[in-house]
């Protein structure tokens, strides 16, 4: 089986940066840059295009809210168009910079709050994929299975690519665990391991209350600001290899 495993890159700002992009970015098969409202400036998105073409990683773009302080992980009350207009000037500023250097944006995912905002309402999040399907309607959507999101992007011909967070505890409803409760961010390598290898081999992930909860997804994320990022993602794609899995981008799982 193809699985694709990405993470949020990019995410610094001039001189400070979160991770070593350059190392992470040869473990990963697709790359969600951020735009440059939560985090990220026009060199470091360079920067993750030309890394990511040289390594033949996906591109994909990774809108937030206009929160740099805040890291875009704060909800603030912006209006559905607002929302649209935010999302649709940080996919073509990627998309640009993606078009000078010869490759091009394959997919896109939300980060923190913008993505939070949009889930929970239908029929914002029905605009927000219009919006999107009109610039490009070939792009991936990533997505948690079963959400608003993936349905409205379905609803309106929109691919779809789901995701198993590897590093992100999941209550008994299927929802995140919050930021800064206890265990909600996971950043052991064995847990890391057990974890990835239980959804590869069963389809199923532990919630923090002990259940199992069936997961349909076909792309893991490590978030690159989770504590060993490179070493974690290195175990995912370790796994996957382990247990008669490819490791491909979006574009090709989809393809099958």
């Amino acid at each position: 089986m193809k699985i694709d495993v990405n993470s949020d890159m990019g995410e610094g700002f001039g001189v400070w940066q979160v991770c070593d992009d350059a190392a992470l970015m040869q473990v990963v098969s697709s790359a969600n840059v951020a735009c440059g409202f939560h985090a990220g400036d026009p060199s470091i998105m360079t920067r993750m295009v030309r890394l990511a073409k040289a390594h033949g990683v996906g591109i994909g773009a990774h809108p937030g809210l206009p929160d740099r302080q805040g890291f875009g992980r704060r909800e603030l009350p912006f209006s559905a168009d607002e929302l649209c207009q935010q999302v649709i000037y940080q996919l073509g500023a990627l998309r640009a910079i993606a078009c000078a250097e010869s490759t091009r944006v394959t997919h896109l995912s939300f980060h923190a709050a913008m993505g939070n905002i949009i889930n929970r309402d239908a029929t914002v999040a029905l605009q927000v994929m219009q919006a999107i399907a009109r610039i490009d309607p070939d792009l991936i959507i990533f997505a948690q299975p079963d959400t608003i999101i993936e349905r409205a992007a379905q609803s309106i011909g929109l691919p779809t690519l789901t995701l198993f967070l590897a590093d992100r505890a999941y209550d008994a409803k299927g929802q995140l665990v919050p930021r800064g409760k206890p265990g909600a961010v996971i950043t052991t390598e064995s847990a890391v391991r057990s974890r990835v290898r239980q959804f590869l081999l069963e389809g199923t992930v532990t919630t923090i209350e002990g259940d199992l909860l069936p997961i349909r997804a076909r792309s893991i994320l490590i978030h690159s600001d989770t504590p060993g990022s490179v070493e974690l993602a290195a175990i995912v794609r370790n796994e996957i290899e382990a247990n008669g899995g490819s490791v491909c981008p979006a574009s090709e799982v989809l393809l099958g």
